[in-house]
């Protein structure tokens, strides 16, 4: 699987990760012209195909549509706000609201794997695990099954958002 990862290493690493709201379909713009700034942004990608009766096709879309994760910055919030495509920034009580530096690490590593990935919706029910081994190894979300496949959904509740990534489930434990 793909994903747009554009990183600035001048960026301080300790630097928390945050969301912007983009227009729709200008995700890959938005993070482009915030990475030519000198921001480190990340947009996670999957491919899908599409089916026509005259044609098949495929497509590389963002697995969160209309939002870019952006790493610090906000000492420059005017320089990111005034970008072309951008809404707003993610916030709560006024506060722009941080997204946890694992959460962003598990959904980096779930695109980076060789492992099939698409947008979920977000569920409140089912068993918690953790992957024993393999290239997730040490990543928790929530198993479901659909369609004899199981899949591990990696949330990201703030935005109330999900993506699903295939596991084998000789490699997951339950988590009490």
């Amino acid at each position: 699987m793909d994903s747009a990862y554009n990183v600035n290493r001048d960026s301080a690493v300790s630097t928390s990760w945050y969301v912007l709201y983009t227009k729709h379909q200008h995700e890959k713009i938005v993070a482009q012209i915030l990475t030519s700034k000198g921001f480190e942004t990340l947009v996670p990608l999957y491919e899908t195909v599409r089916h026509w009766r005259d044609r098949t096709k495929l497509f590389t879309l963002p697995l969160f549509p209309c939002y870019v994760f952006l790493r610090g910055g906000l000492e420059r919030r005017l320089d990111v706000l005034t970008t072309p495509g951008i809404h707003a920034l993610v916030s709560f009580a006024g506060e722009p609201a941080a997204i946890p530096t694992a959460d962003i690490e598990a959904i980096r590593r779930a695109t980076e794997s060789d492992a099939p990935v698409e947008p979920h919706p977000l569920l409140k029910c089912g068993d918690l695990v953790r992957i024993k081994s393999g290239p997730l190894a040490g990543i928790k979300g929530l198993l479901v099954r659909k369609k004899n496949v199981y899949r591990l959904i990696l949330s990201v509740e703030m935005l109330g958002k999900a993506i699903a990534v295939e596991v084998d489930t000789s490699t997951i434990q339950r988590l009490h």
